[in-house]
């Protein structure tokens, strides 16, 4: 069992939590996500039951791009993957009573805080940049549904749903930056509830302009729910950034060369940008590609992807929470030059999210049918669009696996804070995978073939960072990694099947569901401790200690 990570001094959390910290962080983290993931599927469906799978919601989907790739430029992946280091570097800084740089501002009477420094750096810069860049778009609308989505119906419609969500480029970028500061500083549960506020916002907002509105309340709501995601967050961040530690009070002495910890370098370093946002594009660009391919298909094509891209990444979106809180543990384990503590860390998460995306997967792909059915079949979305649906959401799940690895390693790769662009690299072999599968298969198989395409692309990016992690950065075992995660996608690969015949034995969607999902869970535990998976015997250890506790 891996030691406990130590619970840094500065304000009693910081980036070295326990394992018990870290346990119950992700836990409210993993709620607070399924909990928004719900209401995501709520708004899909709200979506579904009033405007169907026609002309019009491909129009909003097209718009509805924006706020995707927003979502991962400005605060899954690159907002994170710079800012999250950075301030933990910052806060290691203050615990560790470091100077700043030469040259760099006081900070008032009470000296140089190395985040508030930060903060002076780099937030009036990113509120010009994005103000400008949700400007830009908004005029360029008509241009980018063009790009994205050539002969698409009505073009008009996309267009003004466009500009609403282009709003989401400026609001996004805030709420990032929030989530980013709170999770260096410890705060996990303010950035879990985002997704909550954002989707209530499209949803109240759908209820209620919807009549006069049509589609474009959907991206009104939009940018409703980016301005609650900046709200739920901004009063903890004025709360955190006002503590004031005896070690940030304190004037430091000024510097002589290299210190400690990097505190003779810049906390963001401008090289660093430009591999992280090339690898935040062009991991966002598969979705372009996809829709781009199914403009000319008939009417409801990209309605579907969507529908199903949505349902089935959500085993990929819970697997990652625990990378997610993890994340400043591994940071600020770099930044220190802690090397094994950082290993140990990474291969473990590395394993669970397995586990969860990997039972997930199987599910996804035994019972799709049955949960499509029970989710959005209803009012305009009929048996048919359930059907084609469900067919794209199997293929899709192939790909689960290589999409977490993907969002679990890029962690590893930036998280010393230093320029690398293997990953960028990687992900542009990628998409060009993704790209080239897609086109050759989508005039046989129609969008079947691109989202197999999305899932051979992710796959082999996935390959290329799990072999290229210990050598670029963190000292991962890889060949150990590779033959766990041989053995639970062997285990997952069983599961599927078993539940697939239980799911096809009882005709109600509910019911088999459920009993489908039971037997998934049942005989992938059965197998993988058979193989000796790992981290599943931690597991089983766990919730039956859990259990003993409770009696």
């Amino acid at each position: 069992m891996a030691p406990p990570e130590k619970v840094d001094s500065d304000s009693g959390r910081g980036a070295y939590f326990s394992n018990r910290f870290l346990a119950r962080a992700a836990l409210l983290t993993a709620l607070l996500t399924a909990a928004g993931a719900l209401l995501g599927l709520v708004r899909d469906q709200t979506i579904a039951h009033l405007y169907g799978a026609g002309p019009g919601t491909d129009a909003f989907l097209v718009a509805w791009t924006v706020p995707e790739v927003a979502s991962t430029l400005l605060i899954e992946d690159a907002m994170a993957l710079i800012l999250v280091p950075a301030f933990s570097l910052a806060l290691a800084r203050r615990a560790a009573r470091e100077p700043l740089p030469a040259g760099s501002p006081p900070d008032g009477a009470s000296g140089r805080d190395p985040v508030h420094a930060l903060l002076r750096t780099t937030l009036p810069t990113l509120l010009l940049a994005l103000s400008a860049g949700a400007v830009l778009l908004m005029l360029a609308a008509p241009w980018v549904v063009a790009l994205l989505a050539p002969g698409l119906p009505d073009t008009q419609l996309a267009v003004d749903c466009t500009r609403l969500t282009a709003t989401c480029a400026f609001s996004f970028g805030i709420a990032g930056y929030c989530s980013a500061a709170l999770r260096a500083h410890g705060s996990f549960v303010p950035p879990a509830m985002i997704y909550v506020a954002y989707n209530i916002g499209i949803i109240a907002t759908m209820l209620i302009l919807s009549d006069r509105l049509g589609v474009r309340a959907a991206a009104a709501g939009v940018a409703v729910g980016g301005c609650l995601m900046v709200l739920v967050q901004v009063p903890v961040v004025l709360r955190r950034l006002r503590e004031r530690r005896a070690t940030a009070e304190r004037t430091a002495p000024e510097p002589s060369g290299e210190q400690p910890g990097g505190a003779g370098r810049p906390l963001v370093a401008l090289g660093l940008l430009a591999p992280v946002i090339v690898f935040a594009l062009t991991r966002q660009s598969q979705v372009l590609i996809e829709r781009f391919l199914a403009a000319p298909l008939p009417a409801g094509a990209i309605s579907h992807l969507n529908y199903a891209q949505k349902v089935a990444q959500m085993p990929m979106v819970l697997s990652l929470m625990l990378c997610t809180v993890t994340f400043p543990v591994v940071a600020r384990a770099m930044a220190a030059g802690d090397t094994d503590r950082a290993r140990r860390r990474v291969e473990r998460d590395l394993a669970l999210a397995g586990v969860i995306v990997l039972v997930g997967a199987a599910t996804v792909v035994a019972c799709a049918p049955q949960i499509i059915e029970i989710l959005f079949q209803r009012g305009a979305f009929d048996r048919a669009d359930t059907a084609a649906t469900a067919a794209v959401m199997r293929v899709y799940a192939l790909g689960l696996l290589g999409h977490t690895l993907v969002g679990a390693l890029v962690r590893c790769y930036f998280s010393a804070a230093r320029p690398l662009w293997f990953p960028a690299l990687a992900m542009l072999l990628g998409l060009a995978l993704t790209t080239a599968g897609g086109a050759l298969l989508v005039g046989t198989w129609g969008v079947l073939g691109i989202a197999a395409g999305n899932a051979l692309g992710i796959t082999v990016t996935a390959v290329l960072l799990l072999h290229g992690v210990a050598r670029h950065s963190v000292p991962v075992r890889v060949r150990h990694m590779t033959g766990g995660l041989v053995k639970l996608s062997a285990a997952a690969a069983a599961a599927t099947g078993a539940g697939w015949l239980c799911g096809a034995l009882i005709p109600a969607p509910l019911p088999g569901a459920a009993v489908a999902c039971l037997v998934v869970a049942a005989v992938f535990l059965v197998i993988a401790r058979a193989v000796q998976a790992p981290e599943i015997d931690s597991l089983v250890r766990s919730v039956t200690g859990r259990f003993a506790n409770v009696r």
